[in-house]
């Protein structure tokens, strides 16, 4: 057998998680947007790196750096010419030239030095060492100058340091053509070899210029123009021919051209000489004009080629930029649409969920108006209380047809039991209504008996049976209140609030611990009386039951502010505070009983007085007392404090007695006549009302003119023989002795009783004996129930 425990928590199912349908459909909207978010971000960042890398790689190889590394490579080829021109022929026309081109060179120089000190981040690789070496080369360009001017430098260490520096900003320009796009360094690669071929013919120039005034080369001389001839040829033939193209094709007959044929002629007249000699053959000015316009055309393919790098570059860097901003927009749309879509079906999702929960939740509050309808004795329709909701093909369909069939069964359920709840609180009233009706009548047989009866023992008995009848009414009250009902005792006029207060201790079992003080003069009004007496009945008891047996209960009341304030406390184990809440709350907001449910609970009489305050409008509050016990405080409004009645016209006086008839009490036993203003004899403390006596042998005829009775008052040891009776001087007491309260517990019990039936004929009048067709007293009806 299971745990019964573990079996009432609702089962949950394996991997199940409590997450908010809000936070569900977040993440059904942000994990798809989410997880295509990086990629989409991933993919924009790769194109736009790319896209400012090759950007930034253009900006450099064109207008950044290639533009002032091109002019300082032509800068200095043209002045290594002219320095060897000048080195061979000093008193020629070439030192003048040379100091023009110096000062050309030296405005490239300056071009190109900030280059050192700009951002190569996302140019190409080793570009930053190739500015630095080239830079450094051109700081012992002036050095080599003031050489060169005073004779000290040789012709060939002045061609060694310009062939240094033009290959160092060579080396800049070849770092400048290795871009990301291939197609672009292909081109780029074609335009550094025609550098290199414009290099090479420089370099054969300025060895050749050395011999022409002489007509002789040194054998090292010689072979660095070799070298440099077929260096030339070699990169024209095999890399720069091959590679032309679109307009860049007309110069495929550059070595098939005049100048190049007429370079070609003079350099194989070149013939070696015995010896370090070499025989330098033909005319300088052919020379010059072949190699001017040699260079100018290749100078033009370079530029040519320059300007298809640059469109080739910019082109694809423009088309990267395309890519990327059509990938951006279709990839933030798509992720726009992803998110859209999401947004849509989870909020519809949600709606119609949220639909279904306003459904539960209207049926939530509409049950409970429902069960309050059929409480107030209404008929309820269960098909016009259920709203039925559209069934659906899907899931949520299904779920709202299971949501139609549970408000039905719940509608039903709550009529079906409302109905066994309002049949078993009618069971209850009607059986509660015919005990009151057996116990109205036990009440009457006992006014009977106790009228008919003076034998001190059976009236003893008598009024103990009273007593207890008395309870039990009240008990019957409390099942007609628990029922639902309302106690049919009524008063036609105010009661004094210490009357309310006796009657209210009269039904207590445990009275004579009950003390009680009033302060001023208190009037309740009579709608309030019965349940008021009702309401401090059960507090009273509640206190002597849950308190110790010899502890007194102590009963003030007094006017305040907001109407008269009733206080009950006793000396007992008290309540925790968890209990003076719930209490009190019950006082303010008394739920509807299940007499079933509740059946157990000890303290039935507190949902009586939490009733019946609710209904009179009053506050009832239970504190701890400083006894140790509680003190409960119940406050009428000034609703339900009155002013004191108007007095009754003065009745007639009863006819004198004769002293014959009448018998002498003591001075400590007078009897208590009724008073001048028409109320009810008054009572000290530690009196008992027994020996308040009603004078004998009064005539019918001398009854007041309305037809009352006076209040009958017995005389001690009237009823007895004369051998029984007490002789004269025992009479003779102290008053001290003759006022001491006597010890006789079941005496006073008799003695309340007696003055509570007749206090309540005195004040309601209607229940005036009515006389028997024999003269003698009939007791009023039951059905007026008014103790």
């Amino acid at each position: 057998m299971g745990d019964g425990s573990a079996s009432s928590q609702p089962r949950r199912l394996a991997g199940a998680r409590r997450l908010p349908l809000r936070t569900v459909l977040l993440i059904i909207v942000f994990v798809p947007s989410l997880t295509f978010t990086p990629l989409l971000a991933s993919g924009m960042f790769q194109l736009s790196s790319q896209w400012q890398a090759e950007k930034a790689q253009m900006d450099l190889a064109t207008k950044t750096v290639g533009a002032p590394a091109s002019d300082l490579f032509f800068s200095l080829d043209k002045e290594r010419l002219l320095t060897a021109e000048t080195q061979a022929d000093p008193g020629g026309a070439a030192p003048a030239k040379l100091a023009k081109q110096r000062a050309v060179t030296d405005q490239a120089v300056t071009a190109f030095r900030p280059l050192t000190a700009l951002d190569t981040g996302k140019g190409p690789e080793g570009l930053a060492d190739a500015i630095a070496r080239t830079d450094r080369s051109l700081n012992l360009l002036d050095e080599q100058r003031r050489a060169v001017d005073a004779g000290w430098a040789s012709p060939q260490k002045a061609f060694d340091y310009y062939s240094g520096v033009i290959e160092s900003d060579l080396r800049v320009l070849t770092v400048l053509s290795h871009t990301d796009e291939g197609e672009v360094n292909s081109s780029a690669q074609t335009l550094v070899d025609l550098f290199w071929v414009v290099n090479m013919i420089g370099r054969e120039d300025a060895v050749l210029a050395r011999g022409w005034k002489t007509g002789r080369l040194t054998r090292d001389e010689y072979g660095l123009v070799t070298d440099a001839a077929g260096t030339r040829k070699h990169l024209l033939r095999s890399q720069v021919i091959p590679s032309l193209v679109g307009d860049e094709k007309r110069y495929e007959t550059l070595m098939t051209g005049k100048a190049w044929t007429a370079m070609t002629a003079l350099e194989e007249r070149l013939t070696p000489s015995g010896g370090n000699q070499v025989t330098l053959r033909g005319d300088s000015n052919e020379w010059r004009s072949s190699v001017d316009t040699l260079t100018e055309q290749v100078t033009q393919l370079l530029r040519l080629r320059l300007d298809d790098v640059s469109k080739v570059g910019y082109d694809h860097a423009g088309m990267l930029f395309v890519i990327f901003i059509s990938v951006t927009s279709v990839g933030l749309l798509a992720l726009g649409l992803v998110i859209f879509t999401s947004w849509r079906l989870t909020s519809i999702l949600r709606r119609r969920i949220l639909h279904l929960r306003e459904d539960a939740q209207e049926l939530q509050e509409r049950l409970p108006k429902v069960v309050a309808r059929l409480e107030r004795g209404e008929d309820v329709d269960v098909d016009a209380e259920v709203h039925m909701l559209k069934p659906t093909p899907d899931e949520l369909g299904e779920l709202g047809q299971a949501l139609n069939l549970a408000s039905r069964s719940a509608v039903f359920t709550a009529v079906r039991q409302a109905e066994q709840h309002r049949g078993f609180q009618r069971m209850l009233q009607r059986i509660a209504r015919r005990t009151q009706i057996l116990i109205g009548l036990q009440l009457k047989k006992l006014d009977e008996l106790e009228r008919k009866h003076e034998d001190p023992e059976v009236l003893e008995g008598l009024f103990d049976l009273d007593h207890l009848t008395a309870r039990l009414r009240r008990y019957e009250e409390n099942l007609v209140i628990l029922g639902g009902g309302q106690p049919q005792r009524r008063w036609r006029k105010p009661v004094h609030l210490l009357d309310v207060l006796r009657a209210a201790q009269g039904e207590v079992q445990d009275y004579r611990r009950i003390s009680i003080d009033v302060e001023g003069e208190s009037w309740v009004s009579e709608r309030a009386v019965g349940p008021l007496v009702h309401v401090l009945a059960e507090l009273m008891e509640n206190a002597t039951t849950f308190s110790k047996p010899m502890t007194p209960v102590e009963v003030r009341a007094a006017p305040v502010s907001r109407g008269v304030a009733v206080e009950i406390e006793d000396r007992g184990l008290g309540m925790e505070p968890e209990q003076h809440a719930a209490a009190n709350a019950l006082m303010k907001s008394p739920p509807q009983l299940d007499v079933m449910t509740h059946a157990d609970d000890v303290r039935l009489g507190l949902y009586v007085v939490a009733r019946l305050a609710a209904s009179l409008g009053l506050q009832v509050e239970l504190r701890s007392s400083a006894f140790g016990g509680t003190r409960v405080i119940v406050l009428l409004p000034e609703a339900l404090v009155v002013e004191r009645p108007r007095l009754v016209p003065e009745e007639a006086a009863p006819a004198p007695v004769p002293e014959a008839t009448r018998p002498q009490p003591r001075p400590q036993e007078e009897p208590a006549a009724p008073r001048e203003d028409g109320q009810l004899p008054t009572r000290s403390r530690g009196r008992a009302m027994a020996y308040v006596t009603a004078p004998t042998g009064i005539p019918d005829d001398a009854l007041p003119s309305s037809g009352r009775r006076p209040l009958p008052q017995r005389v001690r040891q009237a009823s007895l023989v004369t051998e029984l009776k007490v002789p004269a001087d025992r009479d003779e007491q102290t008053e001290q002795e003759a006022w001491a309260p006597r010890e006789q517990p079941s005496r006073s019990s008799a003695t309340i009783g007696a003055f509570q039936r007749q206090s309540r004929r005195r004040r309601t009048g209607d229940d005036a004996f009515q006389p028997r067709p024999d003269g003698s007293p009939e007791p009023g009806s039951p059905t007026t129930e008014d103790r």
